[in-house]
């Protein structure tokens, strides 16, 4: 297997083996690099490792950065979403907690992904994510099941401190044994602030796609233009134990 792709069940197994690379000697970043996830088709098989997930979150509130879920839920807000009611409640929900979740951070300025997912498309369909799947039937373009996140009239900027949205898009593949994959295409991601809760994410909001279109979610899949690492090395001692710890006992 290249360094420049992983393949891994779960989402700390992907993330630890992706850290793994971008902490070798002499490194602190990898471009390309891309992450295919499987084992996500539902909470329970996300696959979390627990000694993984504690440590990097010990890093995260010790370095001042985002935790986890709060990076997840800029992606998909899991809390708000129930699986037994129409999906336009969840739409409901999030816009009426929008205002506060900008108001939560600076970093939140220029928006959320969900919110560019669900308010961002064309005048006549704001909502990408409704556009795609009521355009899924038989007969249907596949490459029309995308969702745009960055916007040039917004974003391009020279600004160095920007940040967002290092996300791009992301394509719904329907492939022939009647599963959904998802695609999720970065221009960069910082390793330790963002991609584990990229990761679990867009594994979410594939989840909640999979669940409309009544089909099995098999793999998401990261292509990520630049993996940088945005932490000390020395910070990060405990979290690199426990991947080595957790991925040594799995290939045992």
């Amino acid at each position: 297997m290249s360094e420049h792709f992983i393949e891994e069940v779960g989402v700390s197994f992907a993330w630890g083996r992706a850290m793994q690379i971008v902490t070798q000697p002499g490194r602190k970043e990898m471009t390309p690099l891309t992450v295919a996830i499987t084992g996500v088709d539902t909470e329970e098989v996300l696959s979390e490792h627990d000694g993984i997930r504690d440590e990097l979150e010990e890093v995260l509130a010790r370095c001042d950065k985002q935790a986890v879920e709060t990076v997840a839920n800029t992606i998909f807000p899991n809390s708000l979403w129930n699986r037994s009611e129409p999906r336009h409640m969840l739409y409901e929900r999030y816009e009426a907690v929008l205002p506060r979740l900008r108001r939560a951070s600076r970093k939140n300025a220029h928006g959320l992904y969900f919110e560019r997912m669900i308010m961002n498309g064309r005048d006549d369909a704001p909502n990408q994510i409704e556009f795609a799947l009521n355009a899924f039937g038989p007969g249907m373009r596949r490459s029309v099941l995308q969702i745009g996140v960055f916007d040039p009239r917004k974003d391009h900027s020279a600004g160095r401190r920007r940040g967002f949205p290092c996300l791009q898009h992301l394509s719904f593949v329907p492939d022939q044994d009647g599963s959904l994959s998802v695609n999720a295409f970065y221009a960069s991601q910082f390793m330790v602030e963002r991609a584990y809760g990229n990761y679990l994410g867009i594994c979410r909001l594939g989840r909640f796609v999979a669940h409309e279109l009544g089909l099995p979610l098999t793999r998401v899949t990261f292509h990520i233009g630049l993996a940088s690492l945005d932490t000390s090395k020395s910070a990060l001692v405990g979290v690199l134990a426990a991947i080595d710890g957790a991925i040594g006992k799995l290939e045992e």
